[in-house]
């Protein structure tokens, strides 16, 4: 007689992946009719976008939705990368957790190889027709057409049908064509929007997009510079768990615990490797796998104990500072913000062994709202994250910064700030640790928000600087315009009154200014971009100091000079030891720069040194040129170096490049 026990043993069998996510697709982020949309063309154009990148060609992606009825849509996205072999094509997008990235330690948007096939699982069940997935490579003839299922029983693609045809005018690439039930709207959350933001984050791509209403938006690319390809690591030991520890040491085909340490780990040298095993207790030539729980520990707390060089960096893609302004200028155009904050790029850190690194960009004014809260663009290895904010890192870390010392208002001193301005947030790294398998927000781990607060901090600083030199600049105009109109009729009634001649004003002027002013304009001619450098002396007395500016290396044109910079560096930092302007004079300094495109330079980014910054108005000071009091440091007196960079500093930290190592 069987017991309940046999009865209940007999129920139980094994589950498919892709039964499990079809009865639990809420999870890869398909829980409503607009935003299963949306996640299925993110899904297939992140495949498409990480396949030329690994291919080396520039991205050309077109997506295209068509109202099929009221609630079905058929969605297609092409693009022009490297193909998928034949056999391939079916696992690629039939087969939940199949692909080719998830055990590789370098960053990538895809690593589950759950994304596009769930798109396809999730287009039958809400349709029930299959994906025609159409690839050709370029060492065949022919492109391949096939119709694809899921079949969530066994986690096996079904092919309904298979033909060879010959793809017109096309070398090789990829396209989907999948029917879902889906609601298509406009707005923040929305496909445009997720293609927007895209093309900010991706500059050298070219997306184009076709609504339901057959209106096409080009998203041109901005560079034609592919970003560096990452490469392949070892697990970097910092931030290392036990478990993973123990299964690395049991899974290892290394013998010795040396070369376990040497060839399964980053960063660990034959010197340091022997520095872990000395701290540990432990032999060099013990075989990993059999080492017991509490050698484990002594293990993990020797690594703990060691300084361990910082990851290499040619894991990881960052988008660099040009090339972030440079997309959010091409996609912004419209706005016409008033000032990009340098945006910032952080060295890489580590959590929980793995690399990853922080990029901040601001962009503040033009057409942006005023009175609402500032717009956040987050973003994971180049993906942009429009879903679950508030649960993101990237928005506890934006709260959590004091913006009231950047010149934004935050009510109540925290939470998220209000404003004309645009925070953009990228995280990078091989695994981001993201809340659930939708991939919508970040969690938030300590070692990601300090790193992002930092970041923030840095890009703030532009800000209030840019804020303050505006703020300055116009109340002295306003005090310059005023003393330009009242004085001369004062000067006149006077001399009128007194029968005199009317007296010469400059000297009052410059008493009642005592300024150094510096106006500066960019324009673009011809292919080059001509810079004006104007210095008026308000002062008394004549003045003599140095001029510095940040200009893009190696664009300075000599052709035409007149007055020649003492020095143009390498990187492009250039300097000029000025004449002696007398009082009331005026100087104008005007040179070129060549071989840029339009938007590569459009603001001058000018330093003084040799002069009281406080007679300043239009340069900022190079730090540790003059104190707070406007005392001249001697190079004794030098401010020291921050070395705790939580630590606030009221000046742009950008300017510290300017300094002399």
């Amino acid at each position: 007689m069987s017991s309940i026990a046999d009865e209940l043993a007999k129920k139980q069998k094994e589950i498919s992946v892709s039964e499990f996510f079809e009865r639990n697709r809420h999870i890869l982020g398909f829980d409503s009719q607009i935003k299963s949309l949306i996640m299925g063309i993110k899904e297939a154009v992140d495949n498409s976008l990480d396949a030329c990148e690994e291919s080396g060609i520039l991205p050309e992606i077109i997506v295209m939705v068509e109202k099929v009825d009221k609630e079905e849509f058929r969605v297609t996205v092409e693009d022009n990368g490297p193909g998928i072999i034949k056999k391939a094509i079916p696992n690629v997008f039939g087969r939940l957790l199949y692909g080719s990235r998830f055990h590789a330690v370098r960053q990538s948007r895809g690593q589950q190889g759950i994304g596009i096939s769930a798109t396809v699982m999730y287009g039958q069940i809400t349709t029930g027709k299959p994906a025609v997935v159409v690839s050709k490579t370029g060492a065949e003839d022919v492109a391949w057409r096939m119709e694809i299922m899921v079949n969530t029983k066994k986690n096996m693609p079904d092919v309904l049908k298979e033909d060879p045809f010959i793809w017109d005018g096309k070398e090789h690439g990829t396209k989907i064509t999948y029917h879902m039930n889906g609601r298509y709207v406009g707005g923040k959350q929305s496909v445009m929007e997720y293609l927007k933001q895209t093309a900010i984050v991706n500059p050298h791509s070219r997306i184009t997009f076709v609504d339901p209403d057959g209106r096409r938006t080009t998203f041109e690319r901005a560079t034609d510079k592919m970003p560096p390809a990452t490469k392949e690591i070892k697990p970097h030991p910092s931030g290392l768990e036990l478990g993973t520890l123990m299964n690395m040491s049991k899974d290892t085909k290394n013998k010795t615990l040396g070369k376990f340490l040497q060839l399964d780990f980053s960063r660990i040298s034959d010197r340091l490797a022997k520095e872990i095993c000395d701290k540990a207790g432990l032999s060099m030539e013990v075989n990993p796998a059999k080492l017991n729980l509490d050698d484990q520990k002594k293990l993990l707390a020797a690594i703990a104990a060691v300084r361990i060089m910082a990851p290499p960096t040619d894991c990881l893609s960052p988008i660099g500072a040009n090339l972030i302004k440079k997309g959010l200028r091409n996609v912004l155009d419209d706005i016409r913000p008033e000032f990009y904050a340098p945006p910032v790029t952080r060295d890489p850190k580590v959590h929980s062994g793995n690399p990853f690194l922080i990029e901040v960009g601001i962009v503040y004014g033009g057409g942006l709202q005023k009175d609402s809260q500032v717009q956040i663009l987050r973003f994971a290895n180049r993906v942009p994250l429009l879903y679950q904010q508030g649960a993101c890192v990237i928005t506890k870390a934006i709260e959590n910064t004091d913006w009231r010392r950047y010149g934004l208002e935050q009510r109540g001193g925290s939470g998220i700030p209000f404003g004309p301005a645009i925070i953009l947030v990228h995280v990078a790294s091989t695994k981001v640790p993201f809340t659930s398998e939708a991939k919508e927000a970040i969690a938030t781990l300590p070692e990601l928000q300090a790193e992002i607060e930092l970041a923030l901090k840095i890009c703030g600083r532009s800000l209030k600087t840019h804020l303050n030199k505006r703020e300055t600049k116009s109340k002295t105009r306003v005090k310059f315009e005023i003393v330009q109109e009242i004085l001369p009729l004062i000067a006149q009634k006077s001399a009128k009154i007194v029968g005199k001649p009317i007296p010469k004003l400059s000297g009052s002027i410059t008493k009642i200014m005592n300024v150094v002013w510096i106006d500066d304009a960019v324009t673009f001619e011809k292919g080059r971009h001509r810079v004006r450098v104007s210095i008026y002396n308000y002062t008394p007395t004549a003045q003599k100091f140095n001029l510095h500016m940040v200009l893009p290396p190696g664009a300075f044109d000599y052709k035409g000079l007149q007055f020649f910079p003492t020095e143009v560096r390498d990187d492009g930092k250039a300097t000029w030891d000025l004449p002696k302007i007398a009082s009331t004079e005026r100087f104008d300094l005007n040179f070129a720069l060549s071989g840029l495109n339009k938007d590569d330079y459009d603001e001058n980014e000018i330093y003084s040194s040799g002069i009281n910054p406080i007679f300043i108005i239009g340069a900022e000071p190079i730090p540790g040129d003059w104190d707070v009091k406007g005392m001249q440091i001697t190079e004794s007196e030098e401010a020291p170096v921050v070395e705790d960079e939580d630590e606030e500093v009221d000046y742009d930290e950008s300017t510290e490049a300017l300094n002399d190592d």
